[in-house]
């Protein structure tokens, strides 16, 4: 029989005697997104409890950050000198061979004339270090973080979720009793399912990746050094990440339907990657006096990820919320996994904290929650579809199929439910061939922008970069400029809504207000 719960005492269940515990929240997964989200709510003294399943520093793929994160969130969570002297490279932009136009080109961070000195670049990161200076960083702002242990199950009845159950490195059972629950444990969660909805699969963008580090690799000329180079090549396109001045990541992202090629043992998967390699001159030239490391350790082997965009159709219920890879995912061109895991984990805690203080009710504070998290979700994703319109090779069977004017009624409608969720009465998603008509628009825009930019031997400060004055590029823009800039000036700086009739953020960041 359950006794009752109260401070830090033992609750039978059956015949396993489990320490319970009362926090506001409880956080399940130590990435970006819940370091994130837990830090910025033990700032306004909420008592937070962190689990993690892993040891940190542990391997993570995803290690090119764009400058919202380095500039707007990082700036919140405290951590900006820690980022400064873990000494990450420079990113100021990207370097593309890709669309119209032969010549690589670049796309730079100086995203507005009060901002294009101080805050116009980003880092490419070593995940391992990164994540892990947002964990201890948790930890030093009063979270209670945990390493090592296993989120068992959801706590919860059909009025709302209330904690979880877990088991600790040493095998003792543990509950957790919580206002709410944050689920940030990635694309493999197992809680998910708890607020409510299903992942729905964009039928569009369904890669894998097969992807490995070299040392000793080229780098971009001059000051672009550190910038991410994409390549597109006839199967699909690569990506090449230089995490130091000698190590770089690199992956070739291909179709699902040629994943058969990359099946078998680390030999097969060997033959297979640089015969990708081979196809691409620009990462082939990049990589000529360049070694793949092979001996232990995490960088060691090639590994695989399924890069399949997705997203739920419902990111919160009732004392539980989803943030990061736990609530979607999209294609990694625009590097933006880990801007989506800490934007997510920001308006979390915005909305937790209003509730939590009395300020608003749980409806309008999550409302705000889930219309910002899955506007910023649709803008990439359309953005995507437009750039990977604009690729001129249209002979091979990666380019057609992410032509959007292969897109049918049904994969437009998968597209409505992904961005949307199962509620979206938007009409202009609803048309599909209006969404196509939009996209090839778009992607014309962009084709035309690259024209103009020049190419990435071309120094940075001596012409305009183009490709802001594309629309789909100012939707993207629009908040993470608006994260960036408040990094930058600090409290009390004065927003708009984001959303028809909607809440912006307090003076501090940390919480929502009504306009």
């Amino acid at each position: 029989m359950e006794q009752a719960l109260r401070g830090n005492e033992w609750r039978s269940e059956g015949k396993v005697r489990m320490k319970s515990q009362e926090y506001d929240v409880v956080v399940v997964g130590g990435g970006p997104g819940g370091s994130s989200v837990a830090t910025l709510i033990a700032r306004r003294g909420y008592r937070v409890a962190l689990l993690e399943k892993e040891t940190f520093p542990r391997y993570q793929i995803g290690e090119s950050l764009l400058p919202a994160t380095v500039h707007g969130v990082c700036r919140l969570l405290g951590v900006t000198e820690a980022m400064e002297r873990a000494a990450f490279m420079v990113k100021r932009g990207g370097s593309f061979r890709w669309g119209t136009n032969p010549v690589p080109w670049n796309f730079l961070f100086a995203i507005s004339p009060e901002l294009s000195g101080p805050t116009s670049y980003a880092y490419q990161v070593e995940r391992s270090k990164f994540d892990e200076i947002l964990l201890r960083n948790a930890a030093e702002k009063g979270v209670h973080v945990q390493e090592g242990v296993s989120v068992d199950e959801v706590i919860a009845d059909p009025e709302r979720v209330r904690g979880v159950r877990y088991t600790d490195a040493k095998g003792a059972k543990h509950e957790i009793r919580a206002r709410y629950v944050i689920d940030a444990s990635g694309n493999t969660t197992r809680i998910s399912d708890h607020v409510g909805g299903k992942r729905i699969y964009s039928e569009h963008f369904q890669n894998v990746a097969l992807f490995g580090y070299f040392e000793g690799g080229k780098r971009l000329p001059g000051a672009d050094a550190g910038n991410i180079l994409c390549a597109a090549f006839d199967e699909g396109w690569f990506w090449y990440i230089p995490l130091s001045p000698t190590l770089t990541s690199v992956g070739a992202v291909i179709s699902r339907n040629r994943a058969h090629e990359i099946q078998g043992d680390e030999a097969a998967r060997e033959r297979a990657f640089f015969s990708f390699i081979d196809r691409c001159a620009l990462v082939k030239d990049y990589l000529k006096d360049a070694r793949r490391i092979t001996d232990n350790g995490i960088y060691g082997k090639l590994r695989v990820r399924k890069d399949y965009s997705y997203a739920n159709t419902k990111f919160w219920r009732s004392g539980m919320a989803l943030v990061g890879d736990a609530a979607c995912f999209i294609d990694p061109v625009f590097s933006t996994g880990v801007h989506l895991a800490t934007y997510a984990g920001l308006l979390a805690a915005r909305s937790i904290n209003s509730v939590l203080s009395g300020a608003m009710t749980e409806e309008e504070a999550f409302g705000e929650f889930e219309g910002r998290y899955r506007r910023e979700y649709k803008v990439f994703y359309e953005f995507l579809c437009a750039f990977y319109d604009m690729q001129s090779n249209e002979d091979g069977y990666f380019w057609k199929a992410k032509k959007v004017t292969s897109f049918d009624s049904s994969a437009m409608e998968a597209f409505v439910t992904l961005v949307g969720g199962v509620s979206s009465k938007e009409a202009a998603l609803v048309d599909a061939n209006a969404v196509a008509t939009k996209f090839e628009s778009s992607s014309r825009s962009l084709a035309n922008a690259v024209a103009a930019t020049g190419d990435m031997t071309t120094r940075s400060g001596e012409r305009m970069n183009h490709m802001f004055r594309v629309p789909v590029v100012g939707d993207v823009m629009q908040e993470m400029n608006q994260i960036q800039r408040r990094g930058v000036l600090g409290s009390g700086m004065k927003e708009s809504p984001l959303l028809p009739g909607g809440l912006v953020p307090s003076d501090d960041g940390l919480a929502w207000a009504r306009p």
